[in-house]
Formats: structure tokens, sequence, C-alpha cells
């Protein structure tokens, strides 16, 4: 059975961090300064807007969970703004009130551009920082999930204390890390580095299977219970301490910002746990959220409403709580159909150039759809298509085009193979069924050979009349 959608309202959450103000000066930028080659711009508008563990906590309020708030800051205006901001949203602060100023970060913008980055910052000491576990261990009690939101800035210099103290008092503890030293969060719950911090801790990554070798001796080494790594355009990759995996591939949006994408992460993995989510699901919501805010320019953050319209739309209604339908590599896709293959669903396999996808292709991928639990599209390279097809093919490219089959409901993976077949990659990953479209039999089906000596299935369908991508393109031309 599909799992609910989480009522975040119930979920109770305390978040521990380096907090700071995100201002943003908005303007025109019309002329160049006669007194250096620099953009002048007509600032406008000004907007303060909390960053940081304080964005964490935003993004928190948003799903509609409950937030406190522990970190440091100054005794100052931004301290003073920073707090009404959190107080307007219904976030709970505690915020010890250190000798140094509060953590500033001034982006001029222009034009939906940012042009420049002004920090005003310098790290605490850990006498600013270490009465905030005192602070803390009181409200464990009310909570049922500590995030720790590290940004280097000193507060979550030595964690220890306060891991130590949460998982005693039953909490699940979350880290968004910082540094080359994740040594720090020993104990914890689930580390959530992206892919160059990750790489800063372990070195550099040349294979998925090179991946999960050291996120595995990582998770020893820590004494975790599981790593999320975030990868961008390569999605999210959660590795436990059992030796379980989930690898979601990204879910294909217009990127606008990247700003503060980790935040919105942690935040609905977070809520979604505090809610009563397994941790597989909560890693599956956290990548639909972190699809949203990477769609909206600047410190942003995701509502439940929107939350829950992203993920139905994305989920279908063939799609479990085991992935979401996307463009994967080679390495991925092999993990995902082994993990489908455990849980007895049937694979079905296709591939084609899709350079312009038509009616006939939809039609034709809808009815492959049925004849399993899972379809995969396979498609041609770029320099494959050409071959094939001539010069001025492909109309769109091979990432255009695999965004465009992601977005089928019928579709749950989509792939890029070398060479100009799929031979390779039937005999890698093995679908129960090799399905392709035309008017011959199966033995004019490439690989029908290799699907057969396994075991495996072809099946060969009818094209809808009148629905050709070339008879498409002739079209045009002749207009």
């Amino acid at each position: 059975m599909k799992p609910s959608f989480p009522e975040f309202f119930n979920a109770p959450i305390i978040v521990v961090g380096d907090v700071m103000l995100d201002r943003f000066y908005f303007g025109k930028t019309q002329r160049i300064s006669p007194e250096a080659p620099v953009p002048i711009v007509n600032v406008e508008r000004l907007e303060d807007i909390p960053g940081g563990a304080a964005n964490v906590a935003m993004n928190i309020a948003s799903l509609g969970a409950r937030c406190q708030l522990l970190g440091i800051t100054g005794e100052d205006e931004a301290a003073v703004v920073l707090q009404q901001r959190l107080d307007a949203v219904g976030i709970d602060c505690h915020f010890q009130k250190g000798a140094r100023s509060t953590i500033i970060k001034s982006r001029i913008i222009s034009a939906h551009q940012q042009l420049l980055r002004m920090d005003f910052e310098t790290p605490f000491t850990h006498d600013e920082a270490k009465p905030l576990p005192n602070l803390s261990a009181p409200l464990f009690t009310q909570n049922k999930v500590l995030i720790l939101s590290d940004y280097n800035k000193g507060t979550l210099a030595q964690p220890q204390p306060l891991i130590q103290s949460a998982k005693a008092a039953g909490l699940q503890v979350l880290v968004d890390p910082k540094g080359k030293d994740f040594s720090k969060y020993r104990g914890a719950d689930l580390i959530t580095p992206n892919m160059a911090e990750f790489e800063s801790v372990v070195g550099a990554i040349h294979s998925e299977a090179e991946l999960l070798e050291k996120a595995r001796q990582l998770i020893i080494d820590l004494e975790i219970a599981a790593l999320l790594i975030t990868r961008s355009e390569q999605g999210m990759s959660l590795i436990h301490a059992d030796g379980r995996e989930l690898h979601l591939p990204a879910i294909a949006k217009e990127v606008a910002d990247v700003t503060g994408a980790g935040d919105t992460v942690i935040a609905t993995l977070g809520s979604a746990l505090a809610a009563g989510q397994s941790l597989q699901q909560a890693v599956i919501l956290a990548n639909v959220a972190a699809s949203i805010v990477v769609s909206k320019l600047g410190t942003a953050t995701v509502s439940s409403p929107e939350l829950q319209a992203e993920y139905q739309r994305h989920q279908g209604a063939h799609h479990t709580d085991h992935a979401i339908a996307g463009a994967v590599t080679t390495e991925q896709l092999k993990t995902a159909v082994a993990q489908a293959k455990q849980r007895g669903e049937k694979i079905v396999f296709t591939n084609g150039c899709f350079d312009i996808l038509h009616a006939g292709h939809v039609s034709y991928l809808h009815e492959a759809r049925q004849l399993g639990d899972r379809l995969i599209v396979a498609i041609n390279t770029d320099a494959s298509v050409t071959k094939l097809k001539g010069p001025g093919r492909p109309i769109n490219t091979a990432e255009r085009r695999q965004t465009v089959l992601a977005g089928l409901a019928d579709v749950d993976w989509v792939t890029c193979f070398a060479g100009d077949t799929p031979e390779a990659l039937l005999r890698e990953i093995q679908p129960d069924i090799l399905v392709k479209g035309g008017d011959y039999d199966k033995t004019g089906v490439v690989g029908w050979e290799i699907v057969e000596a396994y075991g495996g299935e072809v099946k060969v369908m009818g094209l809808v009349e009148n629905c050709s991508t070339t008879a498409i393109v002739n079209k045009i031309n002749q207009r």
C-alpha cells in the first residue's frame, strides 16, 4: 500500500546550528560606473530572509511542522530582524547572544542575476557555543528529531554533547555537515553531505561501486545509521548501515538558484521522520522538495501543498514508494533494476531515438508499460542519432529527450546508451521483456537473441499510423 502523505503538524523538531541573515538588494542596472568597470545597481528593494540553520527552520515551518531553533547571534540590528522574521512564522527561538556580530550574507540582484555577494562574518568561539547543549537538553523531551545545521561558523565545532544528549532522550539526529572532518558527528543517525563534501572527506569518486564502498566504510567509521549523498543532477543516494541502498534520480526542473537547497532537503527529511514516515519515504519527499526549491530564486522554502502536489504528480498511479521516474546513469539503472527485481517486479525495456515525441510514441509507451511493473526507455546518443538519421538530427539533444520522456507517467527510468545498439545494456540489466514497435517479427528486434538466451520475452507492437518523427520534420521543412 502506498504510504500516506505525512501530517506535518504532528512533527516537532529542534534545529541547532549556524544562524545567519540573508540580505538581498534588488535593483536595475542600466549603466557602468565611471569610477571602475563595474555595473551601477539602483537599489529599489531590500529583502531580509533567515539563512543557514534559520533557513532550515523556515523550511520546517513552511511545511507546517513545529520547530524550535537554537543558535548564536550578536546583539545588533540583524539579530532583531532575524528574530522578527522567525517569530512571524511561529518558530520558537532560543538564541545565545554573543559578543560578535550576527552573520550577514548580502547579495546584489539585478534582472534575476546575482552580481555580487558580501559576507559579514567572524566565526563564533567555543566559549560562545558552550551553553547550547545545556540550553537544548530541556527541549529534547518536546521533540522527535534533532537537526544539526553546520555551516562551519563555530556553533557546531564540538557537537558531541548535543548528539549524545539527543540520542539519550530518544531523538533521531540528522546532520547537514561541513568541513573535512566528519568524525565530530560520530553516532548520528543520518549525515547528508553533498558530493563535494563527501569527496572532501573520502577522496575522489570515479564510479558508482567506489561511491558505495567508501560510503559504507564511512558509515562504519562514524558509527552512523545511514548516509544520504546529494548529487545535483545525478539525484540522491541513500546508503544504510545494513547494506540497503536507494538511488533516486534528480527530478527534471529548470534550475533558477541552488541557494539553500541543502536546507530544504534536511528540513523535509526531519519533518517527514518526525511525522512518522520511514527514512526511505522521507528521502523521496526530500528529493521532490529539492526539485521545487531550486526552481525558485534566492533563499526559498517549500510549502506542504506545493510538496504534496509535486509528489503526487511524480508518483503517478503506478509508482510505488521505491523510486521516482527520471533520467538515470547506467550504474544507477543497474542498481534500481536489481532492487525492483528483488521486489518481484517485472521489467519492460524499449529503446529508440525518441527525437520529437509524438502521439505514436505516447501510445506505444503506454501499451509497453502495461506489460510489466517498470518501464525503461533507453535512448541513442546524439552522435548515434546523427549516424542513423543523417545530418540535422537529432532535433533535440539527449538531455532534452530524456527530460521529456521522464515526464511521462508511464516511464520509470530513462537512460542513454553508448554505441549504436543497446545490446551491451541488455546484457547488463537483463529486462524481463524487450519491446519494439514495428511491422516485422521478433528477429528484426536488435538484441532479441540476448533476451531470449537468459529466458526473457521479446514483443513487437504495432505503431500508430501516420505518426513519424521523420515525417514531422519533413513537413516542417516544407513550410
